[in-house]
């Protein structure tokens, strides 16, 4: 019975009762999509790199190694010798090692220097391997592969020449040595779509004719250069893969305590949630706006309640004239709230999945990070449940002020 008269009530109140739902929806959609991007922001970033056991590098900070070996942010403090890297290579627990080498630039793209393994072992996104959809991989000395993001934003396409610069912010280039872009690798999401791929040994070619970081006046022709042994002296850092799981924290602490010179090995996983904890403050910041916008969506709707009552003091004198305890003019004016409450948390439900199905694959090309459409998690049951109970409880203000009226003062007539 008293269902029937609250949904009657309703009804009858439906452009307001309708236009509070609506906004109370859209604060629920805002609320479970603020949760959705950060926590697959959250599995996409810890996805950047994966399959990789260690990242090894010169000592310093596990953060800092992670974010210029990964996320091509900052500079290493020091390189690693090569006699180094071809002794942790040489340990029986390697299963395969990727040497990288960072330092130049083009056009404020970062230019990396590694082997052909780095197509191989690199992987994102729980296992998934690099794709050159244009183009092939580096065969020749001179050959470029270039992230989505930098053939995006340079219209670069295969064939084209490239010109890489001396370190990061130098107006000196290494134009007498061009490089010819040999591949595309397809979207990633990763900082691959903003680098520059070079083999190591282009990396030593280009700084033949360098001394102490700057030109020497002379030009070695190419062909010369071609047949020089180009093995670097130094790399930036490496990442490797162990042939068991087990032999992890034994290489770990080989590498950290190795003798010949300060090295570092970091766990990628443990460094990403170092990482993501620093960043922690933000993600915090950004659930309390989201959930403030649905706590100023229920104010709303218990001002709407409070406009209404007004108007239905009469209506509610002759609930009570008919035999309606105040009990029940309270327990109707909750009930159509948490009805309000329950419509408007299946439409925020249905808008955010709808939202999902349209901004997927946009998100995922322009951001790189992917939007799981799956059913609701418990988490996001638990915040519906919270909303619907939250707006039960704010309607008890405007409700126990109901219960407070007279039967007296709804049948007076005003003047």
């Amino acid at each position: 019975m008293i269902l029937r008269l609250a949904i009657g009530s309703l009804r009858a109140r439906a452009l307001t009762v309708g236009m509070t739902i609506l906004a109370i929806a859209l604060s629920v959609a805002l609320f479970l999509g603020v949760e959705k991007i950060r926590t697959s922001a959250r599995a996409s970033f810890a996805d950047t790199i994966s399959g990789t056991d260690l990242i090894v590098g010169a000592r310093s900070g596990s953060v800092q190694l992670l974010l210029y070996s990964v996320f091509r942010i900052g500079n290493a403090t020091n390189n690693v010798t090569w006699d180094s890297y071809q002794d942790i290579k040489a340990r029986p627990e390697v299963d395969w090692i990727v040497p990288i080498s960072l330092g130049d630039s083009h056009r404020q793209f970062r230019v990396m220097g590694t082997t052909s393994g780095f197509f191989e072992h690199y992987k994102y996104r729980g296992g998934r391997a690099l794709e050159i959809p244009e183009g092939h991989g580096l065969e020749d000395l001179y050959d470029a592969v270039i992230g989505a993001d930098v053939a995006a934003s340079l219209g670069y396409s295969v064939g084209d020449p490239i010109i890489v610069s001396h370190g990061l912010a130098s107006f000196t280039a290494h134009d007498d040595q061009p490089f010819r872009i040999a591949g595309i690798i397809a979207k990633t999401g990763t900082p691959v779509d903003r680098t520059v791929i070079v083999s190591l040994e282009a990396i030593e070619a280009i700084h033949v004719d360098w001394q102490t970081g700057a030109k020497s006046g002379q030009i070695t022709p190419r062909e010369v250069i071609r047949d020089m042994d180009l093995t670097p002296t130094a790399i930036t850092a490496a990442l490797v893969g162990v042939k068991s799981r087990l032999q992890v924290f034994g290489l770990q602490r080989w590498v950290n305590d190795y003798p010949e010179e300060p090295v570092l090995a970091v766990l990628p996983g443990v460094a990403l949630q170092e990482l993501w904890q620093i960043v922690g403050v933000a993600e915090t910041a950004l659930i309390g706006v989201s959930a403030m916008v649905v706590v100023t969506a229920l104010i709303g709707m218990m001002a709407m309640i409070f406009s209404s009552l007004n108007e239905r003091r009469r209506e509610m004198a002759i609930w009570r004239a008919m035999g309606a305890r105040p009990s029940t003019i309270l327990g109707l004016l909750v009930l159509e709230a948490t009805l309000m409450a329950v419509v408007a948390a299946l439409l925020g439900l249905g808008l955010l999945y709808l939202g999902l199905v349209i901004g997927q694959p946009w998100v995922d090309a322009a951001f790189g990070i992917w939007l799981p459409i799956e059913p609701p998690s418990l988490r996001d049951l638990l915040a519906l449940g919270v909303v619907i109970g939250a707006a039960a409880l704010t309607s008890l203000i405007p409700a126990l002020r109901a219960y407070r009226l007279s039967l007296a003062d709804g049948m007076m007539v005003r003047i």
